[in-house]
């Protein structure tokens, strides 16, 4: 008798382990446990970014976490936009054939935005997702931006 007991004891607290586990389970989103959103701007005009999910981006968001990380970018070679960051981020390069949108970290301490395309090796940081090539090219190709990091 006190095996049988025993035993459903066990069953029944199994089954409540089960439960708590279960896809009915409520789930946390990472944004109720601090999570923020990063927002970039080139001049005044706010863009959405799909960031990459990697160490470079995480220092980032770090850094902007600090206060709004200012970038002043230089147009270069007709196709990019490039800035220093004033530190080294972690690096994570690869070869890559960049193109209209394409926010990327070269050498470790510099933003690159590109309106045009390039292939070299870089740590990918992201990508403009809600402006088209003629929109970035209009926001790029003017002479130097200001780009400015943040959190919201």
């Amino acid at each position: 008798m006190k095996k049988r007991l025993i035993k459903m004891a066990l069953s029944l607290l199994m089954m409540v382990c089960v439960s708590a586990c279960s896809s009915n389970a409520e789930t946390v989103d990472e944004t109720d446990i601090g999570e923020t959103t990063m927002i970039m701007k080139i001049g005044d005009t706010k863009v959405n970014v799909d960031w990459e999910d990697n160490q470079a981006v995480a220092a980032l968001r770090d850094m902007a976490r600090e206060g709004d990380v200012t970038i002043q970018m230089s147009m270069y070679g007709g196709f990019e936009q490039v800035g220093s960051l004033g530190q080294n981020l972690p690096r994570d390069d690869k070869q890559t054939t960049t193109t209209s949108g394409d926010v990327v970290l070269y050498s470790g301490n510099q933003m690159v935005v590109f309106y045009g395309s390039n292939s070299w090796s870089y740590t990918k940081l992201g990508h403009i997702s809600d402006k088209n090539a003629e929109d970035i090219t209009d926001l790029l190709s003017n002479g130097d931006v200001t780009i400015t990091i943040s959190i919201e």
